[in-house]
């Protein structure tokens, strides 16, 4: 280093360097000065990008070593900041831990296509290719309900899993059917899955029922229910639609749009919150009004869907007439359930308060 206070060159550093680490030629210890004298040398660093000058070599030594005041603030202030910034940094770690979980779960999610079908052998085939094309589903089941076809063999070749009553159970025990075999198809170690009931009628639109899985996906309602276009050849009046829909709107205070669709995706819990389900054409408006009086959240999104409507023939009318006498049933069972429930909790006595002896 420069005697005179000029600016050190690298090499004179390096050479200090070399300097405090030698040792006398003869085995004796360099003396205490000229390592000190090294050491101050040694001290010498480029500060902003310039080479330190022997007056800054001593601040810069007084600063590292000497246990000066300035010095003990300066590592206080450090470590406030330090802690400041931890609880900052333990945050950003919690959130990217919960966006992980969050990813992970819906990564793990799945979706069940449950087809109840009863001599649906000339669409059936669609319906199933068009459902497993449906985001997040695994699953395609066909449940035959006692048809007289070849409707399980043909959902079976289209790529489904089917299962088949021995004879016709009708829709509700069909949707139970389904729902138990793919409880049963569940990993106890993944959530179970999201389950979404199509009619086997949909053909190659079943795939539009694909706008149901979001909102449940995503956990913003527990039942999504189709909205459909008009159907072109439709015969009914909506004598049967007005009076589902009164009804659930009488008994939840929620007006649907479709009470009788039967296009709907919903959680698992929320299915077991509807069973036992109401018997026949009944099952949905039933379904309804279980889960709004329980408290799931219940919503209603549009499809595109195409499906045989019944027509204004004899056997249409038939099927209407079924429809009213299955719905009328599901509301009056649960009005009368509701009424009873009303009598228990007016004639139970209320709990007195504790007697102090």
């Amino acid at each position: 280093m420069a005697v005179d206070g000029t600016v050190a060159s690298s090499k004179a550093v390096a050479a200090a360097r070399a300097d405090e680490a030698a040792v006398a030629v003869d085995g004796t210890v360099a003396s205490s000065e000229a390592v000190a004298a090294a050491r101050a040398d040694a001290a010498a660093v480029a500060v902003d990008g310039t080479v330190a000058t022997p007056g800054a070599d001593a601040a810069a030594s007084t600063e590292v070593v000497g246990p000066t005041s300035g010095a003990t603030t300066g590592t206080a202030h450090e470590k406030s900041e330090e802690a400041a910034h931890r609880p900052r940094v333990n945050d950003a770690r919690k959130a990217a831990t919960d966006a992980r979980k969050a990813a992970a779960h819906k990564a793990r999610q799945r979706v069940a296509v449950i087809i109840p079908a009863k001599d649906e052998s000339r669409r059936i085939a669609a319906t199933v290719r068009s459902a497993r094309a449906i985001p997040h589903v695994d699953l395609v089941l066909v449940v035959d309900d006692g048809s007289e076809d070849d409707t399980q063999h043909v959902a079976r070749d289209a790529g489904a899993v089917v299962v088949r009553h021995s004879h016709n159970r009708g829709k509700a025990a069909a949707m139970e059917t389904g729902a138990a075999v793919v409880a049963m198809r569940d990993a106890p170690d993944r959530q179970p899955r999201i389950l979404l009931f199509i009619d086997g009628d949909l053909g190659e639109t079943a795939v539009n029922t694909a706008p149901l899985v979001p909102p449940v996906f995503e956990g913003h309602a527990d039942l999504a229910i189709a909205l459909l276009p008009p159907q072109p050849g439709a015969g009914g009046r909506g004598i049967v639609v007005g009076a589902s829909r009164r009804a659930i709107a009488s008994m939840t205070g929620w007006t649907p749009t479709q009470p009788l669709s039967g296009m709907r995706c919903l959680t698992r819990a929320a299915f077991e919150a509807a069973t036992p389900l109401a018997r026949g054409w009944g099952v949905e408006t039933g379904m309804s009004i279980d889960l709004l009086r329980a408290g799931f959240r219940v919503i209603e999104v549009p499809c595109e869907l195409r499906h045989r409507p019944s027509g204004t023939d004899l056997k249409g009318q038939m099927h209407r007439a079924a429809q009213y006498r299955d719905v009328q049933l599901a509301v009056n069972a649960r009005r009368v359930r509701r009424a009873a429930g009303a009598v228990k909790r007016t004639i139970t006595p209320k709990p007195g308060p504790p007697s102090h002896r």
